[in-house]
């Protein structure tokens, strides 16, 4: 059985903590999440299979389990930072890409061929070279 997606389980188990009822059926439920009775019945049948044959089945049953379910899923993910970004402001300490090679490979002028770039400095170096072939490339179209 394939199991549930936490998209689609956050977005029940929402609905049906803001009803106001006790006894919450698919049906119920259906109209307020705008997805068909079946298949908020097979959705939820991961948790108890009876969903499936009854379809008079009280869904505020299932909120603890999926409330479990939701929490042991997103508990097992590992957290990754976001990758930082190279925005146009970092760039802009660059005239172009040689200023970049002179500021970050020389020291007081003479190259040093044992630095190792990060890979934000290369992501970064990756972008002025980008910039670079588009500048070149519309002073060709200019020049025609």
């Amino acid at each position: 059985m394939k199991t549930p997606s936490v998209t689609n389980l956050k977005k029940y188990l929402s609905s049906l903590n803001h009803m106001k009822k006790k006894y919450v059926t698919s049906e119920m439920l259906s109209r307020i999440v705008g997805v068909y009775p079946e298949v908020i019945n097979e959705t939820l049948s991961f948790f108890d299979p009876m969903v499936n044959m009854d379809y008079q089945f009280n869904l505020m049953g299932l909120v603890e389990p999926i409330e479990k379910y939701i929490a042991d899923i997103e508990n097992a993910r590992p957290n990754l930072a976001p990758k930082k970004m190279i925005t146009k402001k970092a760039l802009e300490k660059y005239e172009s890409v040689a200023d970049f090679l002179y500021q970050k490979m020389t020291i007081g002028g003479i190259v040093d061929r044992n630095i190792v770039l990060t890979d934000i400095e290369l992501r970064e170096l990756k972008k002025l070279i980008a910039n670079e072939q588009l500048n070149r490339r519309n002073l060709k179209k200019k020049g025609k």
